[in-house]
């Protein structure tokens, strides 16, 4: 028995030697085989240079999180239940004058805000406070104050909230060209009536369009920040927020087939709500400033103009014609250029210029690059409004009462007419009262439920920009008559 043993336990030696003599020898060049006595080599994920800021740290969210919900609020709007008159689909039937009666019902709704001064000056979306009777903001204290609308500009998508306080948690704004693709940001705000939330996501892309400026009017502008942050309704007007707690951007909208988040949101760049709300506060509307140029898309370029002048081939806005009341005739630039820096930053598509643009007022000059024949050229471009010169503009439309002509009634004929309140609209002109279809000799009575009494009443209401009813009669018919105003 012990004589069979002996073979088994001498071949079992050899292989352990051969083994361990195979493994020192392969181990040399084979990094999947470990030796004890070789160093790994350690490299740190996070280290501090002479060179540069500290690469690779983890980004940490705490001090940006706690500080922002302390200056974002939860916006709550209502508008009134009011009395419309609409037109019946057998009108034509019956007559211009066949109208039915209808009572909307009250419409509640919200959003979100962030202070933007230590004395009440909050920023929000425009679609937020949009024809709001009552708006009113919560902290995240559940302290909550009345708001007044200072202002609002739908091509931006920005309004301006006020309230009473003093030495309020506010947030600072960032520089918006400083963010970067890959960059990480939180989205703050208050999405499906929860309590103050915070998201995180990177930025995914700049200067997005997404196609809601048509509903906005010919000036508005769409150079939106893509990030990847959960936004979901209840959102909008809130911040988005960098790694040190900046406001870079006010979320907006989200791209999705079911009206909650699926990957993408979308906000407006910083540097535009900042002058946005700077020119409300001080103005009461926006102060745009236009190049005086049709620029064009190479997807909407005729096939002569790509072959003319090699859309394919060069980068820039390609500039489709020039205003004559324009800052870029007057500074020489033509038809067939390719404007391709503004203020030295680089701009490649009509979102990105509008962005640049839009940061300045009319009156303010600015560089711009662009190419002729290939050739790179620079030209300073004073700014125009939209009527073609540097004055400040109330409004960007025109006057709401174009042509019309208001009185106010005598103390005999209200109480001919057994009323209280009333303004006679002696002509209708061809503005807003006209596209209402209201006819002369209306008199109105009341807005929005409140009784009115002035002819500068009707004039602030019909500017203000909001969804309004006007009430009243007409001395020759029967019964009242009600027209609505909508948001402009």
């Amino acid at each position: 028995m012990k004589s069979n043993l002996v073979p088994v336990i001498l071949t079992a030696a050899l292989t352990s030697v051969g083994t361990i003599f195979a493994v020192k020898q392969f181990s040399k060049s084979d990094p999947v085989l470990w030796d004890s006595s070789r160093q790994l080599p350690v490299n740190y994920v996070s280290y501090s240079s002479e060179n540069g800021p500290v690469k690779g740290a983890p980004v940490d969210f705490r001090n940006a999180a706690e500080s922002s919900v302390k200056a974002v609020v939860h916006i709550k709007t209502t508008i009134n239940s009011r009395t419309v008159v609409a037109r019946d689909p057998f009108a034509e039937m019956f007559g211009d004058n066949y109208f039915r009666q209808y009572r909307t019902p009250e419409q509640m709704g919200s959003g979100s805000g962030v202070v933007i001064s230590p004395d009440g000056y909050i920023v929000t979306n425009n679609h937020v406070v949009n024809g709001a009777d009552v708006v009113t903001v919560t902290f995240n204290d559940r302290n909550t104050r009345q708001a007044k609308v200072i202002g609002t500009d739908p091509s931006t998508d920005i309004a301006i909230l006020k309230i009473d306080e003093k030495n309020l948690p506010f947030m600072e704004f960032g520089n918006s060209d400083d963010v970067h693709l890959g960059e990480w940001v939180l989205a703050v705000g208050y999405p499906l009536s929860l309590d103050a939330t915070v998201t995180a996501g990177i930025v995914s892309a700049k200067g997005r369009t997404i196609g809601a400026a048509g509903t906005r009017g010919r000036s508005a502008i769409e150079s939106f920040i893509q990030t990847d942050a959960a936004v979901n309704p209840g959102n909008s007007g809130g911040p988005l927020v960098n790694a040190t707690g900046q406001l870079i951007g006010i979320n907006s909208a989200i791209a999705s087939l079911t009206g909650s988040y699926t990957g993408y949101s979308y906000a407006i760049p910083a540097n535009i709500v900042k002058k946005a709300a700077a020119d409300i506060i001080q103005y009461g509307t926006v102060q745009r400033g236009f190049l005086g140029i049709e620029p064009r898309d190479f997807k909407y370029a005729t096939p002569d103009e790509i072959k003319t002048y090699k859309l394919t081939e060069t980068e820039g806005v390609f500039v489709a014609g020039v205003s004559d009341k324009g800052g870029a005739k007057a500074a020489g630039i033509q038809k067939g250029d390719f404007i391709t820096a503004i203020n030295s930053s680089k701009v490649t598509t009509i979102p990105e210029l509008n962005e640049q643009v839009a940061r300045y007022k009319p009156g303010d000059h600015i560089s711009v690059t662009y190419l002729r024949n290939g050739r790179e050229q620079s030209t300073s471009v004073e700014l125009k409004n939209i009527n073609g010169t540097t004055d400040v503009v109330k409004d960007e439309v025109a006057s709401p009462l174009t042509g019309a002509s208001l009185g106010e009634l005598s103390a005999a004929e209200k109480r001919k007419y057994g009323i209280e309140a009333g303004i006679t609209v002696k002509k209708v002109g061809e503005g807003l009262l006209a596209k209402a279809r209201m006819r002369d000799g209306y008199i109105i009575t009341g807005i929005n439920g409140n009784p009115v009494n002035t002819v500068t009443a009707v004039e602030e209401a019909l500017s203000s920009r909001n969804d309004i009813q006007l009430e009243g009669f007409y001395p020759d018919r029967n019964g009242m008559y009600y027209y609505n105003i909508p948001a402009r």
